[in-house]
């Protein structure tokens, strides 16, 4: 989806469609399989398989405390592959032009700017993190409690020093609140498409199971 508006509105709603029921997650499944780019989404993610892996132990954790861990399992799954369709299709500068849309020049643009600078970070949080595991892979360092504490040494030092440059930026050019700027949405008529069906989705997952079975 080229339009943000739409594409964030589907990413809510899938997301709460997945999370609620095994036969909403089921459907959410499917349009995900359809309007997005799949299994391709998944490959060299590593922030999505290092999820997966999370959500695999809380829900073994589940199933033995005498919960359903599989049902979890399955739905938290669906929404993180929702999430990783939204982080793949996010550009530079949308969270400003759907911030500056829904909320104005003033509150609008400053959350939007916050977005897209907490996005940047991320960025180079996965960024920085690729390239600790590259340079642990030459120096033929072994995982354990020590690469992992000081990696996270390095990530936290890196973000508080982009965070420090972003500040001074910002201070330099003399900006106090708010801004001008005319948002604009690109899109295509695959994204009505693609909405239209998230909205079926949604349908599907408040229908009880019994409706589409005929019980005897």
């Amino acid at each position: 989806m080229q339009d943000i508006r739409l594409r964030t509105g589907a990413g809510i709603l899938l997301s709460l469609t997945a999370f609620t029921s095994l036969a909403g997650a089921a459907a959410v499944l499917a349009w995900w399989l359809v309007f997005t780019s799949g299994i391709g989404l998944l490959r060299n993610n590593h922030l999505v398989l290092s999820s997966l892996a999370v959500i695999g132990g809380f829900g073994i954790i589940l199933q033995v405390t005498g919960g359903d861990g599989p049902g979890y399992v399955f739905r938290m799954m669906i929404v993180i592959l929702v999430g990783a369709w939204l982080l793949a299709e996010q550009k530079r500068g949308e969270f400003l032009h759907l911030g500056t849309w829904l909320l104005g020049p003033r509150s609008g643009f400053e959350l939007g700017m916050i977005a897209e600078m907490a996005l940047q970070n991320l960025n180079g949080l996965m960024s920085d993190f690729e390239r600790i595991r590259i340079a642990e892979r030459f120096k033929g360092v072994r995982s354990g409690h020590k690469a992992f504490i000081a990696a996270g040494r390095v990530l936290v030092h890196n973000t508080l020093l982009r965070a420090e440059d972003t500040a001074e930026l910002l201070a330099i050019r003399g900006y106090t609140c708010g801004g001008t700027f005319v948002p604009e949405f690109p899109r295509r008529r695959m994204d009505f498409i693609a909405c239209l069906f998230a909205i079926c989705a949604a349908i599907i997952g408040t229908l009880p199971v019994s409706a589409f079975f005929i019980l005897s």
